[in-house]
């Protein structure tokens, strides 16, 4: 077993404010020492192009763009590096896994994915130029795996595959543009047909004002959308698109979906989700699909639950508090994980090593 951490980030003010105040943060990190060499001996199979890519921020959300100027003047990067480690444009990932079930009032998830790719943060941001607040936790820094905004709008995906990707944003900057620039649920659909997808995922969306999720089956080439309660890795409307092995992404819905039947309470599907025993949680994390946290939102009252590793009790952000100008007094959420692998916010993490 492993003691981790993620450090909680509160800030007020301009995106340009909130890059640079994030950029002192990451300023000798070991997140950021352990990412420079991972591109020593990983290939990058994308390309940078500074002038497309801030064309398309400056059409979806351009106070991300701002955010992004303010991280390389605290880093004192040039913009192509800031854009290779945070941009969110055309990133290549590998896969993963993630679980996700929504009730009455609630949507609860399991992040699945690998130790040496995890950030450390769980962020609340509150912009004072435009856009809505946002609670959740980070992924590449800048984007949000998981989250709610202050509209009561939650937000989480689940991976399909890596076949064919094309040009256009990975997965978790287009959470973060949906957090930020979406009060509901039509409004976000509405931006995921519209914005270019790098890969294939599912997005699952619920709000205050519906009695269930939608959620919206997108890849570089079709964007479908249905309604439904849980969520694994395989697509029910884009079938075509799925991959071959899908046996545990169809177990792992079948219990949650067995379990959504008998009308659970929020605190009953969290357990259900974070307890290790009950066949939702994953300890596959050399396998890129181990379970690293267990969040929880809840629109109607603004409140947001996080959990590192399985079997926990949950840390229990009041949002609508905290929208009022209250702090949390919290700075850091900790946990247990069942794996020897290095996290790569908290250790020396190489690549290519176990």
């Amino acid at each position: 077993m492993k003691k981790i951490s993620s450090s909680v980030v509160q800030f007020r003010g301009t995106h340009y404010e909130f890059g640079y105040h994030q950029g002192t943060l990451l300023k000798n990190h070991i997140l950021v020492k352990n990412r420079e060499n991972q591109w020593k001996v990983r290939t990058s199979l994308f390309s940078i192009d500074i002038k497309e890519t801030k064309r398309i921020f400056q059409e979806i959300a351009p106070a991300i763009w701002e955010e992004l100027l303010g991280f390389g003047d605290a880093l004192e990067w040039p913009m192509e590096r800031v854009l290779l480690e945070f941009g969110g444009y055309r990133v290549n990932l590998n896969r993963s896994g993630c679980s996700i079930i929504t009730g009455a009032d609630y949507m609860i998830r399991n992040y699945d994915y690998h130790p040496k790719t995890y950030d450390g943060f769980y962020s609340v941001f509150q912009p004072t130029d435009t856009g809505y607040a946002v609670i959740g936790v980070t992924q590449k820094v800048t984007g949000r795996c998981d989250g709610m905004n202050e509209k009561g709008l939650a937000m989480g995906y689940t991976f399909m595959h890596r076949k064919r990707p094309k040009d256009g944003f990975v997965c978790h900057m287009i959470g973060r543009m949906i957090l930020e620039t979406c009060a509901n649920i039509e409004e976000a659909v509405s931006l995921l047909k519209q914005i270019p997808h790098r890969g294939s995922f599912s997005y699952v969306l619920f709000d205050k004002d519906h009695s269930e999720s939608t959620i919206v089956e997108a890849s570089p080439r079709n964007v479908e959308v249905r309604t439904g309660a849980s969520c694994t890795n395989h697509f029910q409307i884009l079938k075509k698109e799925n991959r071959h092995y899908l046996k545990d992404s169809k177990r792992r819905l079948e219990i949650m979906e067995s379990s959504s039947a008998n009308l659970l309470h929020g605190k009953e599907a969290f357990q259900l989700l974070n307890g290790t025993e009950n066949g939702v949680f994953s300890k596959l994390y050399g396998q890129w699909a181990g379970t690293i946290h267990t969040t929880a939102y809840f629109p109607s009252k603004l409140e947001a639950w996080i959990a590192l590793g399985g079997d926990q009790q949950p840390v229990k952000f009041d949002f609508a508090s905290w929208l009022k100008g209250n702090d949390f007094p919290v700075s850091e959420v900790t946990g247990m994980v069942d794996t020897d692998i290095p996290f790569v916010h908290m250790e020396k993490a190489d690549w290519y090593k176990k």
